[in-house]
């Protein structure tokens, strides 16, 4: 088998988005494509990957503006990131791949799945699809007060975000340390990135998607009406490895979880 270069690889979309990611393993090794949250970068996932197979293929991608990503494009939908991720796997001619996302990263691997029927086996959600009043589509009334939230008080809103998704008990200076990497999110396209997300309509797009769907979610943030709505559609596991940041905290059990997924 032939190692893939770990350096920051590149690939173009159009003259105004370029997507950076890394490349780690055999290159004809079962492929595991990891997409960051909101506010995130692939770092996230540095740790993980260390405790991967060593014959795992992992692609860790930087969606736009953020982590090394660039674009000055004016579409940020759900849908869109989509395309960027499934440009990647394109790129390295990928045929097999599970794809695991984390928070929105989870969004856009459904996106990906639906892109990609024939390339995506299944679809991995680390803390995500589960919070009922952010991946459903909402109405408009509840729509437009998500986006005024981060329009009108940026910062709280980020600091709601994190607190959301703090369990009693995590540290509060975790939290801290959430709030500022998140929000120092590049703008425009971070909010605009928010929108996309409360606007995205995830039942339509679960309709379109027909890979297996696992979620792994944090036992204390996970709401029985979400296991009643969604139990049929997603194999929902909950998990006690931290916050709703827990990739980046338990990294060894995360990549456990993952390596754990078949083709």
């Amino acid at each position: 088998m032939t190692p893939v270069d770990p350096t920051t690889r590149t690939v173009r979309r159009s003259d105004h988005t370029t997507i950076r990611y890394t490349a780690t393993g055999p290159a004809d090794g079962p492929a595991l494509v990891l997409i960051h949250g909101w506010g995130c970068d692939r770092g996230d996932f540095d740790a993980v990957t260390g405790h991967l197979p060593d014959d795992r293929r992992v692609l860790a991608v930087d969606l736009a503006e953020h982590g090394a990503s660039r674009s000055t494009r004016d579409v940020w939908t759900i849908e869109e990131f989509g395309r960027d991720v499934a440009a990647v796997l394109d790129a390295e001619a990928v045929t097999a791949a599970v794809v695991a996302g984390h928070s929105l990263g989870a969004a856009v691997a459904v996106e990906v799945g639906r892109l990609l029927p024939g390339a995506v086996t299944h679809v991995v959600a680390l803390d995500g699809l589960h919070y009922l009043g952010l991946f459903p589509a909402q109405d408009e009334r509840r729509t437009a007060a998500a986006i005024g939230r981060f329009r009108d008080d940026f910062p709280a809103a980020v600091r709601g975000l994190v607190e959301g998704g703090s369990p009693t008990g995590t540290d509060p200076a975790l939290k801290d340390a959430y709030v500022a990497r998140m929000g120092a999110v590049r703008q425009p396209s971070g909010t605009r990135a928010i929108e996309g997300l409360v606007r995205w309509d995830m039942d339509a797009a679960l309709r379109g998607t027909k890979q297996p769907i696992t979620v792994y979610a944090v036992r204390d943030l996970l709401a029985q009406e979400a296991i009643d709505r969604y139990g049929d559609r997603f194999t929902i596991v909950p998990v006690d490895l931290g916050s709703h940041h827990f990739p980046v905290e338990a990294p060894r059990e995360t990549a456990r979880l993952l390596a754990g997924i078949g083709g």
